[in-house]
C-alpha cells in the first residue's frame, strides 16, 4: 500500500515561513548577541520608567505650561526623515532598473516599517493616556476627519506602515517559496509606496505649521526642508547598515551602491545648508517680533541661553560634513571616516529637532516668558527605552531579511538554485 503526500497548502507555508524567519533572527554569533544585550539593558531601564510615566503621568516629564511638547515628539519627527528615506532606495532599483540595489530594496522598505513603528511609539508616549488612543480610530471613535490636520499623519503613517509591512513580507515569502513575484501584485505596490514616502514627512511638516501661535514655523520651505532632513539622515542610516551587512553576512553590497547613497548624502546636507541660509535670511533680515524664538536658539536672551551651543555646533557640524562628504577619498574610506559621517549626519539631524526646531519655538510665550526645557531622567530613559527596542525591532527584521535573501531561510522543498526572481 503506498501513500501519497500532499502538498502544502498557502496557509501551511505561510506558517512555515513566519516560523523559520523568527527563528532565525534569535540566532547569531558573538557580535550578535552582543549587541541586542547592549540594546536590552536600556529596554530593561525603560520598563521601569515606562511604568512611573503611565502611572503617573506627563508630570514626570518635562513638558511644562509654556513648552508643552516634549523630547517624544522631538524624536517622533525624526522617524518620519528616516522611514520617508526608503525611497532612495526603491527608487533605483525599480525605476531606474538598477540591478545592484534590487535585491537591496526590500532592506530600505524594512527599515521603511521599522522607523513608522518607532515614530508611532514616540507618539503613544507623548500621549499621556495610550489607553485612550482609541479614539483616533475612525468608526470607533472620533476621528475627526478631515477638521484636524492629525489625522491626516495618522493616515499617511498607517498607510505607510501597512504599504511596507505587505511588500517587505510578501517578497521575502516568495523568496523562501521560491516563486516568482506575481508583478501584477508587487509592482503598483512598490509604485504607490514610493509615491506615498514623501507624504510622511511633508504632513508633520504641515502639522508643525498650522500652530497659529508659533510664527516661526510658518514657512513654507520646511516641508522641504524635512525632505532634504530625510535625504541626508536617511542614506546614513542606510550606508551604515549595508556596511555592517556586508562584513558579517555572506549578502553581497557593491561598493556602487554604497557610493550612490554617499552621493545622495551630499545633496541632503548642502540643501539642507542651503534653505536653513534662506529662512535664517528670511527671519532675521527684517527682524520684526516672528525672529524671537530664533533669535533666542541663537544667541538666547538676558543671558539665558540654553539652545546657543546646540545651535552653533550643529550648524558648524553640518557644514563639516558637507566639504568632508565632498572629499572622494572620505567618500571611499567605507570602514572608518564614511560610517563615521553617516553617523554624524544622522546624530545631527536627530539633535537639531529639539534644539533648534522645537523647544526655542515655544518662547517667548503668548505671555512674553522665555522658557528652557529640561527633560527628566525618567524622560531621557523612555526616550534610550524607544530607540533601543526600535533597534532592536531593526536588528531582528533585517537578520531574518538577510537571512532570506541568502538562502539561509528557506522552504524545506525548495532546490538550492530555485528562488523567486
Amino acid at each position: 500500500m503506498t501513500t501519497t503526500t500532499q502538498p502544502a497548502s498557502v496557509f501551511q507555508k505561510s506558517i512555515a515561513f513566519s516560523r523559520d524567519f523568527c527563528m532565525y533572527t534569535v540566532k547569531g554569533g558573538k557580535v550578535y548577541y552582543s549587541w541586542l544585550l547592549f540594546l536590552s539593558f536600556f529596554v530593561l531601564v525603560g520598563l521601569v520608567t515606562t511604568f512611573i510615566q503611565m502611572t503617573t503621568g506627563l508630570v514626570v516629564t518635562g513638558a511644562s505650561d509654556q513648552i508643552v511638547w516634549e523630547l517624544f515628539v522631538s524624536n517622533f519627527i525624526h522617524c518620519p526623515s528616516i522611514a520617508s528615506a526608503a525611497v532612495l532606495v526603491v527608487t533605483p532599483a525599480y525605476i531606474y532598473k538598477r540591478k545592484d540595489m534590487k535585491q537591496l530594496a526590500v532592506i530600505g522598505e524594512a527599515i521603511a516599517m521599522v522607523f513608522v513603528i518607532i515614530g508611532l511609539t514616540f507618539i503613544i508616549f507623548h500621549m499621556g493616556r495610550p489607553d485612550r488612543s482609541w479614539h483616533a480610530i475612525p468608526l470607533i471613535g472620533i476621528f475627526n476627519f478631515p477638521s484636524s490636520v492629525l489625522t491626516y499623519d495618522i493616515i499617511v503613517l498607517n498607510v505607510y506602515l501597512v504599504l511596507n509591512a505587505v511588500a517587505v513580507f510578501y517578497y521575502l515569502y516568495k523568496h523562501y517559496v521560491g516563486q516568482p513575484l506575481n508583478t501584477t501584485f508587487y509592482t503598483p505596490l512598490i509604485w504607490f509606496a514610493v509615491a506615498w514616502g514623501p507624504f510622511i514627512h511633508i504632513i508633520t511638516a504641515f502639522i508643525l505649521s498650522s500652530n497659529a501661535q508659533i510664527a516661526v514655523w510658518h514657512s513654507a520651505l520646511m516641508p522641504f526642508s524635512f525632505l532634504a532632513m530625510a535625504a541626508a539622515a536617511g542614506p546614513g542610516l542606510v550606508i551604515v547598515t549595508l556596511l555592517v551587512i556586508r562584513k558579517f553576512t555572506k549578502l553581497e553590497v557593491q561598493d556602487s551602491v554604497i557610493d550612490f547613497f554617499s552621493q545622495v548624502i551630499i545633496w541632503g546636507v548642502g540643501l539642507l545648508i542651503l534653505m536653513f541660509a534662506v529662512e535664517f535670511f528670511t527671519e532675521l533680515y527684517p527682524a520684526t517680533h516672528h525672529a524671537a524664538p530664533l533669535e533666542y536658539a541663537i544667541n538666547g536672551h538676558n543671558g539665558m541661553n540654553p539652545y546657543g551651543p546646540w545651535f552653533w555646533s550643529i550648524m558648524t557640524i553640518f557644514v563639516v560634513q558637507f566639504f568632508l562628504l565632498c572629499i572622494k577619498k572620505v567618500r571611499k574610506s567605507y570602514n572608518f571616516m564614511l560610517p563615521l559621517l553617516c553617523i554624524s549626519v544622522f546624530l545631527s539631524v536627530l539633535f537639531e529637532k529639539p534644539s533648534v526646531l522645537i523647544f526655542p519655538a515655544f518662547s517667548p510665550t503668548p505671555l512674553g516668558e522665555y522658557a528652557i526645557y529640561r527633560p527628566t531622567l525618567i524622560e531621557i530613559c523612555n526616550i534610550l527605552f524607544i530607540w533601543a527596542g526600535g533597534f532592536i525591532l531593526l536588528t531582528m527584521v533585517l537578520k531574518g531579511v538577510v537571512g532570506v535573501l541568502v538562502g539561509d531561510v528557506q522552504d524545506s522543498s525548495v532546490a538550492v538554485e530555485g528562488g523567486a526572481k
